[in-house]
């Protein structure tokens, strides 16, 4: 019985998926590896950031207060998957001009402008995200956006 290989983007997006368990987020486990020329650079989950209480310790501010999906990000104290993964390749000295990233969900607006000054030339994404700028800014960089079936 002859297995079929997984297409780069299959595997990668099967890569985000074990990413995320490492998530600390109460809400949504969003998982990212940002790669180029089908090489792994880095790769980022959402949570609090290094050395501070994880959010299953302290509660969800914007559970308590009841804010909506894709509102009000600055009262998070996590960071988000494309946010670690673009921090994680800067403290490392890798450049990620050029690269595609793969992550769980559409980028919100704050990812999208990370994402477009890192000089990522391609997102694959899965699930959506309440975020319309996010897309529109991404189109006006030329910065590619592939939702992943």
């Amino acid at each position: 019985m002859e297995n079929k290989r997984p297409s780069w983007d299959e595997y990668f997006m099967e890569i985000i998926q074990v990413v995320k368990k490492r998530s600390t987020c109460l809400r949504r486990k969003v998982g990212a590896v940002i790669v180029k020329d089908k090489r792994i650079l880095s790769t980022g989950y959402n949570g609090a950031p290094t050395g501070l209480k994880h959010c299953s310790e302290t509660g969800c501010l914007r559970d308590k207060l009841k804010v909506p999906s894709g509102q009000r990000h600055e009262l998070c104290r996590g960071l988000h998957a494309e946010q670690n993964a673009i921090v994680q390749a800067a403290n490392s000295g890798v450049s990620l001009e050029g690269a595609t990233i793969y992550v769980t969900n559409q980028p919100c607006v704050v990812c999208a402008k990370m994402i477009i000054n890192a000089g990522i030339k391609r997102v694959v994404f899965c699930g959506d995200y309440p975020d319309e700028l996010s897309t529109q800014l991404l189109e006006q960089a030329k910065v590619e956006l592939v939702k992943f079936d």
